[in-house]
């Protein structure tokens, strides 16, 4: 067997001893002094759980056994050798809940003693210092309890954390797969202390608690980088917290992994390989307009391509890619940022959304110039950006000469492949769908979620979307230049447009998704009748 000094070769390396060739597969009986060998917190992040002793070496059971850095720091705490073992995923867990019960509402409740307050807790708010905030925020246990709350929403695949307080509690939401799931909370007198202590890891200024601020927390969980946007708004009862997490090397950059059908990802391949012109995707708040944009930009790269963006914020880091974040209170907006682009000759530009008649302007001039440009805006179907556009100002004959392609796009739940079964199609949605709709599923029958280990029970996993792609053809061009209403446009696309409902409605047939899960993401959507 080698030893990590043997492997390493350095001064730390006396601390810990190399691995036995042992992957646990079986969950093994744990010493609880072992377990205090390292805090919850410390388990979680390093994946690496003190379970036992052989001699006076310290067994640590470790989903990645050659993660030296990890065994060195619970060296260092627990103050003896610890031997490295192997363990499979499922093990793992299993070992996380019995050796500390781990969830951040168990440690919550250990914070949480007898003495929480029963008064005006509005009072209570108005009454505490920033000097006690702080005091309370730099707590080892209240670090924990947070640091913990942080690190199972990555874990739960989460993208945002909610943090809001009501008169008598204070409530944690995670929103996983676009649903919010209420998580067990925390006493609601932690509430100011939790508060601080998100405002201080952010870069906030604690003492500030009636008006609005916005920070940014950086962190490594399993050996990559996230980055945590952090927003609060005071509230009646203290503020509001929302963590929005961007795990850079989690998302597929991938059209396909998207969900995007082969049509779909032909007439895209289609409008990356134009010269010049404007690409517009369109949708919601939420919609997943800017990861379909990073998907054609990763895709479109080439190192001979100067390809610049500017965004608010910059979500997702390019490689190769000149990312410009806009910066309002140094005047950096949309509209001065895509001036200043121009001046830097690019052949790709990417505006993150078009908000105003100006940048909008900018836009239509920037790509009847010879550039490619990108950009969303808020729209609920394909169709509708031209209305859009011309309501903002801009002359329709411009329009019609630039405009190459529009995208919709909804995000829907996609089902658990692990656990996907063969279901019938609920009463109220089989009369939502049209004749040709419901003749995509014989006998009735679609697919649900059956609930498994890998979804957590809630027989989803992660999310596809749901597109409509509008090509720019001779007869809708002549219409844009003619300024055709949206519903005059949608009569010459016809009944062979397939619908960003429609597009659901095969990946459902196809057992991606559920038809329940079509009609809610896109019932905002005006419908063209289908054939």
């Amino acid at each position: 067997m080698t030893t990590l000094a043997q492997d390493r070769g350095d001064h730390a390396a006396t601390a810990s001893s190399g691995p036995t060739r042992t992957i646990l597969e079986q969950l093994p009986e744990i010493s609880p002094g072992a377990s205090k060998a390292a805090t919850a917190e410390q388990a979680v992040r390093l994946r690496a759980v003190p379970y036992g002793f052989s001699g006076d070496k310290l067994l640590v059971a470790m989903l990645d056994p050659m993660d030296f850095s990890a065994a060195d720091e619970i060296s260092v705490t627990a103050r003896r050798p610890v031997q490295r073992v192997g363990a499979t995923a499922e093990v793992f867990e299993l070992l996380l809940r019995h050796a500390y019960g781990i969830t951040a509402a168990q440690m919550a409740a250990r914070l949480a003693g007898s003495d929480e307050p029963t008064d005006d807790l509005s009072a209570n708010l108005e009454s505490v210092e920033a000097a006690d905030l702080h005091r309370m925020a730099e707590q080892p246990s209240l670090i924990n309890l947070v640091n913990l709350i942080i690190l199972e929403a990555i874990r739960a695949r989460a993208s945002d954390i909610h943090v809001e307080p009501f008169e008598r509690s204070l409530s944690v939401k995670y929103r996983v797969d676009g649903v919010l799931v209420t998580q067990e909370s925390p006493p609601r007198h932690l509430q100011p202390a939790i508060t601080s202590r998100i405002k201080i890891m952010a870069g906030m200024n604690i003492a500030e608690r009636y008006a609005p601020q916005d920070g940014h927390i950086t962190l490594r969980f399993e050996g990559r980088k996230i980055d945590i946007r952090v927003s609060t708004v005071p509230t009646i009862y203290g503020e509001s917290v929302v963590m929005r997490i961007l795990d850079k090397e989690s998302i597929k950059l991938d059209l396909e992994t998207l969900g995007m059908r082969t049509p779909d990802r032909e007439i895209m391949a289609r409008w990356i390989d134009l010269p010049h012109g404007m690409i517009l995707v369109t949708g919601p708040t939420g919609s997943g307009k800017t990861t379909t944009l990073y998907a054609a930009l990763t895709k479109l790269y080439d190192p001979k391509l100067k390809i610049i963006t500017i965004e608010d914020p910059v979500e997702y880091e390019l490689s190769g890619v000149n990312q410009i974040p806009v910066n309002p209170k140094r005047g950096l907006s949309f509209a001065s940022g895509l001036r200043s682009i121009l001046r830097q000759d690019p052949d790709v530009i990417m505006v993150g959304e078009i908000r105003d008649a100006e940048t909008a302007e900018i836009a239509v001039r920037a790509a009847l110039t010879g550039h490619l440009l990108f950009s969303t805006l808020h729209t609920n179907n394909a169709l509708s950006a031209v209305g859009r556009l011309l309501d903002m100002g801009i002359e329709p004959f411009l329009l019609s000469s630039v405009l190459e392609g529009i995208m919709a796009q909804r995000l829907g739940r996609r089902l658990c492949q692990n656990c996907k079964t063969p279901a019938p199609i609920g009463e109220a949605s089989r009369h939502r769908l049209a004749a040709a709709e419901t003749a995509m599923f014989p006998s009735g029958m679609g697919f649900k979620g059956a609930g498994c280990d890998r979804c957590d029970g809630t027989g989803f996993r992660s999310r596809v979307g749901f597109y409509e792609m509008a090509p720019m053809t001779g007869d809708l061009r002549r219409a844009v230049s003619e300024r055709a209403t949206t519903q005059q446009l949608t009569r010459i696309v016809g009944s062979g447009y397939v619908t960003m409902r429609r597009d659901g409605i095969i990946k459902a047939s196809q057992g991606l998704t559920t038809v329940e899960e079509v009609l809610q993401a896109t019932q905002d959507a005006e419908e063209i009748p289908l054939a």
